[in-house]
């Protein structure tokens, strides 16, 4: 199976001595251009810990980490720049956008500061608001905008830099039922149109991870399932 995201005996605690608690014990898992992957576990379990380090925000004690052929892992954030702007995305629970900004200036923004110039990056960014859905919302500011269309403002602002590799942390918390699953139809739409594209989404939502392309389920510091059918017999 071809890879675009490589995790291999990953490694992570915090504190010192009698009061260090490991949180990650030896997590390995893949994922393969084109896959939309759900992570779950029990809170406190380290899916957020383990984003973080694939994410390039956190070091590991121990362990690789290989996106889109970057290999790294115990490296401090500060040198993993220009892999966090080539080729990782990130997608929040809450947006991070800025509210006195247009869904299109959030998103134009974003390119800037990576380092695409105008116009090139107006292009790009409304060509991404196009792709998620937002053609006639471009010129909305957050607070004019639902749950859901918020949310895909940020998705376009996490594909619009034609990033290799989405991390979506809990990005249905804030929404209800039903927008949540056209979240979901979207991840799919994207990783469907663009065959490099990957998602590793972390979520609460057992009926949600379902219908990822498949499951990851932490648990005791390792992936203790990397199926739907294995993760729900190991949580029954």
């Amino acid at each position: 199976m071809e890879t675009l995201l490589s995790v291999r005996d990953l490694h992570h605690g915090f504190g010192a001595g009698g009061t260090r608690l490991e949180v990650l014990t030896g997590v390995d898992f893949e994922i393969a251009p084109g896959e939309l992957v759900a992570l779950m576990g029990p809170s406190g379990c380290g899916k957020s810990t383990l984003l973080n380090i694939i994410g390039g925000l956190l070091a590991a004690d121990s362990g690789t980490v290989s996106a889109n052929g970057s290999a790294y892992g115990p490296q401090p954030p500060h040198a993993l720049v220009e892999l966090r702007r080539a080729t990782i995305g990130w997608i929040f629970q809450d947006y991070h956008l800025l509210p006195h900004l247009s869904a299109l200036d959030n998103v134009t923004l974003a390119l800037e500061l990576a380092g695409a110039a105008m116009p090139e990056a107006e292009q790009r960014a409304t060509a991404a608001l196009e792709r998620v859905g937002l053609a006639d919302r471009v010129q909305h500011r957050p607070d004019e905008l639902s749950g859901g269309q918020a949310q895909r403002v940020a998705i376009a602002r996490a594909i619009a830099g034609n990033r290799k590799l989405l991390l979506a942390d809990e990005p249905t918390g804030n929404l209800d039922v039903a927008t949540s699953r056209e979240i979901l139809e979207l991840f799919h739409e994207l990783c469907a149109g663009d065959s490099e594209l990957s998602i590793l989404m972390v979520t609460h939502d057992a009926a949600l991870a379902a219908r990822a392309d498949r499951m990851l389920l932490l648990r005791d510091g390792c992936v203790a399932a990397s199926d739907v059918e294995s993760a729900w017999g190991d949580a029954a």
